[in-house]
């Protein structure tokens, strides 16, 4: 299913069309722009080739172009033959540009296996959760490499990739408690035989005693039935020998995997949790483990946010799936970033949206709600009939928004609510609540801007690896702004600015009225919140420009640390 003017694209299209959006957007190439026949119209230089293609400029900067009108050096371009060659004039390092290269190619397979296997839908609007984290394929509307899964093949990708929906039990595996860390709700039998069924965990606990092992001396931790293939193919097998882990096999409740392909939700049992597992594989260009130092943490996080939550009235239509275990191999004597191997050895239990709806709520991942149907139509197009624009838009955003906004301004708690990390809970299409997911590495504050009411937890002590690092690495800023950075960029630059421009394309309105709209609602909470205007002045939202993080820049120039560059804020009072 497309994006806005996406329809008709090819996947190349596509890819070349979201390269060029960002690296205009990151000021990659210095642009000018001009007005032709009634167009706008962008050229630029690269690799002394005349670029020239048709668009125009949305809120806060975000480029929207035409990739149908592309030429270079004055010759109109047939895109699915020249991406290579355009790959190749990118102001990049050379080693940069073979891996681009790679991941072009890759999403473009994979894009076209899912339009050569998987049967078109006319519409998603009736799927059910976990049916549209399915079938939700898209990919990120920004990143060029929306599909790269660098790692996987055809077959990994029909199988473990969510769109062809297809199912598979977890590996098991025991480690030695000397080699294991994990941070769980009760203690480790109780834990296990709880989350899974008696006879499963039976089962597990016979074919471990048939190896000689007992769980007094092992911990269990479920692998992603494609990791455990890819593990081989390492050092891993030593650790078999040794009998430091021991191999139970596959078994179990079915999964598929959710939009973020390593997040894996149980068919069984709709109810139990949800099971992020590490994957050796790059997406969107990073690489799919999980960090060792969140992972025993996260349960520390959840619970800290759902304190804030559920005690303040003002965040009732705000709810979280808490991320509530965790558990990591870590070599016995080291630390989880001596070891290569605990980033591919992890669990998170995450709780399932089931739990959370009442009998009429209904759950769409938020990323739904900037998507086109194969009828040409927007997947909200018949909530929008139903309620009206402008009054379905405010109550989205009064509920998408201002909790968010208020967890930050209130408890000086950023969190990183993009497409994927949100879930709009709706009413027969009003919508009523929202849910963020996934803390374990998102979740930021700046000391001296935390509420005392509810201060952060002491993760230092959990995990020493946070004590000698500088900050800006893990979840401590050094700076209010980068706090409201984090949820600006996430909510609002990536985000509702997708909402936004299809907004402007199927109903007539602009991108600024929306965003009138967003800074309407702003303005309400600071006038109800008067008590919060010293908070709400040092996070400065209505500056005229802002930082944002550069997603290519980094990857253009192979660096570590984040990159970022200055964008005009569609909230700034010099806009009205």
């Amino acid at each position: 299913m497309p994006l806005p003017n996406c329809l008709t694209l090819e996947p190349e299209q596509r890819i070349i069309k979201q390269l060029f959006e960002a690296i205009m957007f990151e000021q990659l190439v210095e642009i000018d722009a001009c007005s032709e026949n009634g167009h706008n119209t962008f050229t630029w230089i690269m690799a002394e080739k005349h670029y020239h293609v048709r668009g125009h400029i949305g809120d806060f900067g975000r480029y929207r172009l035409d990739i149908s009108t592309l030429t270079i050096d004055g010759q109109p371009q047939l895109i699915s033959q020249s991406w290579e060659d355009i790959v190749r004039d990118l102001p990049a390092l050379e080693q940069v540009k073979l891996s681009i290269i790679e991941e072009f190619k890759q999403t473009s397979n994979f894009c076209r296996w899912n339009q050569d296997h998987i049967p078109a839908r006319v519409s998603r609007r009736q799927a059910s959760f976990i049916e549209l984290e399915t079938q939700l394929d898209e990919g990120h509307p920004y990143h060029p490499s929306f599909k790269a899964r660098t790692g996987f093949n055809f077959l990994d990708h029909q199988c473990y990739g969510p769109e062809a929906g297809e199912s598979f039990c977890l590996h098991w595996i025991a480690i030695k408690r000397t080699h294991f860390r994990s941070h769980l709700p009760d203690e480790h039998d109780r834990f296990w035989s709880s989350e899974l069924d008696q006879e499963h965990w039976q089962t597990l606990s016979f074919i471990l005693s048939q190896q000689q092992g007992n769980w007094q001396e092992y911990a269990l931790l479920p692998v992603h039935p494609w990791q455990w293939r890819q593990l081989h193919k390492e050092d891993f097998p030593s650790l078999l020998d040794q009998k430091v882990i021991i191999d139970l096999g596959e078994l179990g409740d079915q999964y598929v995997a959710s939009q973020s392909v390593r997040t894996l939700l149980n068919v069984s049992n709709t109810a139990k949790a949800n099971i992020k597992l590490p994957l050796n594989m790059v997406n969107t260009s990073s690489k799919r483990t999980l960090a060792g130092y969140s992972v025993c943490l996260a349960p520390e996080i959840s619970t800290w946010l759902e304190n804030i939550v559920s005690q303040d009235p003002e965040l009732s239509g705000l709810d979280i799936l808490a991320e509530y275990a965790g558990g990591i191999y870590v070599p016995f004597g080291k630390t989880v970033e001596c070891d290569p191997l605990s980033d591919q050895l992890a669990v998170i239990f995450r709780e399932s949206l089931e739990n959370k709806l009442s009998p009429e709520q209904t759950g769409v991942p938020f990323n739904a709600l900037m998507m086109v149907e194969q009828d040409g139509k927007p997947f909200i197009d018949h909530w929008i009939d139903k309620y009206g624009l402008v009054p379905w838009l405010s109550q989205l955003i009064e509920v998408a928004v201002i909790p968010i906004w208020h967890l930050l301004v209130k408890y000086g708690v950023g969190t990183e609510p993009h497409g994927q990390n949100m879930v709009l809970v709706h009413r027969h299409g009003w919508p009523e609540k929202i849910i963020i997911r996934d803390f374990h590495e998102s979740v930021e504050y700046h000391s001296e801007f935390l509420s005392t009411e509810f201060p952060a937890p002491d993760l230092e002590l959990l995990e020493p690896t946070l004590a000698k690092a500088p900050l800006d690495i893990f979840y401590a800023m050094s700076s209010v702004e980068l706090l409201r950075e984090l949820v600006m960029d996430t909510l609002f630059i990536y985000n509702l600015a997708e909402v936004s421009h299809l907004i402007e394309c199927h109903y007539g309105g602009t991108e600024s009225q929306f965003w009138q709209l967003v800074e309407n609602k702003l303005e309400q909470y600071s006038a109800t919140h008067p008590a919060l205007a010293d908070r709400i002045a040092q996070l400065d939202y209505q500056s005229t420009s802002i930082a944002t993080e550069s997603l290519l820049a980094r990857k253009f120039q192979a660096k570590k640390q984040e990159c970022h560059h200055i964008v005009a804020n569609a909230l700034s009072c010099a806009f009205k």
